[in-house]
């Protein structure tokens, strides 16, 4: 194999080596419970909860947008573990060597919305905790802007210590996250006396239909929720030891950590509703109410924790290798990191997360119609038209069997473009609002049939389609 052009490869994008193939199951395990237990899952069912579901029906909902989003995340998974190449690389199949930025770079724009999203909840946990322990601190001028900064500082120093720190953290972060989490469930409880009347309260949906209309838009508001990870994740299983493992870890890792988690934040929140005669869906707030200062130090470090395992994780490995593929030679992992950590700071993340509906219809189901194009086409290439073969000597080099047009592949952009159309026409047409409901898997699928479609009709003369 010869060398690897250097306008399209660097340390942190090669494929990685067997010394380096260090993740085993409970890595992964690890991994999803890490990233799981941290406050915006929490906030999931609870704001299901305000838009009226029972506690059935928010778990439920939670759980299936799961189950659904994980069949993506482990077909794309595949190919991370089988060649050891991240996200950039492999989408360059599909897209073309320099045609590959254009999906690389809309993951890497929704990530660092997310980088930020969990920086400001990091900042506001230190800010609220410290109005507990230090109050005189806490009320001064800038405090909370401090506390923000602080906690965005701490995420660019794990980011400076490369990958391998990530796996030690969540390693370590992933079983105290899952006591701290039994801890506050438990404590809450006895406080209360009980979990209170929402476990109780029927659903406020008095008919089939009106259930429905606020379902679907939920479920794919929970797909959306990993929709980031369902295309990068081969960030990840580059590192695995074998399939299986990567497989089976995630396969129990996702499902089962978000919906014990989102029961938690049910649970919990209707335990605050008997204490203070209304609901805290945000942790932060509900800790801070009690005003005991030993309670809510022990809690700060399992938010930061919680808050750090999930930015690190989901926030930052993929945009970093985003970031490192649009100009290899200059932008390293580290580079890409601070780029992430910057523009999460330009794109305000505070709004972001001012209502429940502008978190979860807003945000989630809106960047989902970016998203799911993407993961269809990548799918349907690996898959059906390769059969999971790929040259990978060729992903590295502009004349290689990936070039397309001038490193373009125009059927893979074409797809994506209408697919992303598609998805978000209900936002510029109330009659197609519907589409926009479901703006995951009208993208998913529009992209993915008509990429096949385009691919079939008009065959690139050198794609390597079937290379071994």
């Amino acid at each position: 194999m010869s060398s690897n052009d250097p306008s399209l490869s660097n340390r942190d994008l090669a494929p990685t080596t067997p010394a380096q193939r260090t993740w085993g199951t409970y890595s992964y395990i690890a991994l999803w419970f890490s990233m799981s237990m941290e406050i915006t899952t929490y906030q999931l069912a609870s704001s299901l909860i305000a838009k009226g579901m029972d506690w059935r029906q928010a778990v439920g909902t939670v759980l299936l947008g799961n189950i659904v989003v994980l069949v993506p995340m482990l077909l794309n998974a595949h190919a991370g573990a089988k060649y050891g190449i991240p996200f950039p690389v492999f989408i360059r199949a599909p897209f073309g060597v320099r045609g590959a930025n254009l999906p690389a770079i809309l993951r890497a724009v929704v990530a660092c919305g997310w980088f930020g999203i969990q920086s400001w909840i990091g900042g506001t946990a230190i800010h609220s905790m410290l109005a507990v322990i230090w109050p005189s601190v806490a009320e001064s001028n800038g405090a909370l802007w401090a506390c923000f900064l602080a906690f965005w500082l701490l995420n660019m120093v794990v980011v400076w210590r490369g990958v391998e720190s990530i796996r030690h953290l969540q390693a370590f972060g992933a079983p105290f996250m899952f006591v701290m989490a039994a801890a506050l469930l438990i404590w809450v409880r006895i406080k209360a006396g009980s979990f209170g009347s929402m476990l109780s309260t029927p659903s406020q949906f008095h008919s089939t239909g009106a259930f429905l209309a606020v379902f679907f838009p939920s479920l794919t508001a929970m797909v959306g929720y990993w929709a980031t990870l369902a295309l990068n994740i081969p960030d990840f299983t580059r590192y695995s030891r074998s399939q299986t493992a990567q497989a089976w870890g995630q396969a129990f890792g996702l499902p089962v950590a978000m919906t014990l988690y989102t029961f938690v934040g049910i649970s919990v929140t209707s335990a605050s509703a008997v204490l203070f005669g209304h609901p805290i869906w945000n942790p932060i707030l509900l800790i801070g109410a009690f005003h005991q200062p030993v309670v809510a130090f022990v809690a700060l470090i399992a938010i930061l924790i919680a808050t750090l395992n999930v930015n690190i994780g989901a926030n930052v490995v993929s945009p970093s290798n985003d970031f490192s593929n649009l100009y290899p030679r200059l932008i390293s992992f580290r580079t890409g990191g601070l780029i992430t950590g910057f523009l999460g700071l330009a794109m305000c993340p505070w709004k972001l997360l001012a209502t429940p509906d502008a978190y979860i219809f807003g945000w989630l189901v809106g960047y989902s119609g970016l998203l799911g194009p993407v993961a269809g086409i990548m799918i349907a290439d690996y898959f059906f038209l390769r059969k999971t073969a790929l040259d990978v000597n060729s992903l590295y080099h502009r004349e290689g069997a990936y070039h397309y047009s001038k490193g373009i592949n125009p059927r893979a952009v074409a797809a994506l473009v209408l697919g992303v159309a598609l998805a978000l026409a209900g936002l510029a047409f109330a009659p197609l609002r519907f589409l926009y409901d479901y703006a995951w898997f009208v993208g998913f699928f529009t992209s993915g049939i008509l990429y096949v479609a385009l691919m079939k009709m008009f065959p690139p003369l050198d794609s390597a389609v079937n290379a071994p």
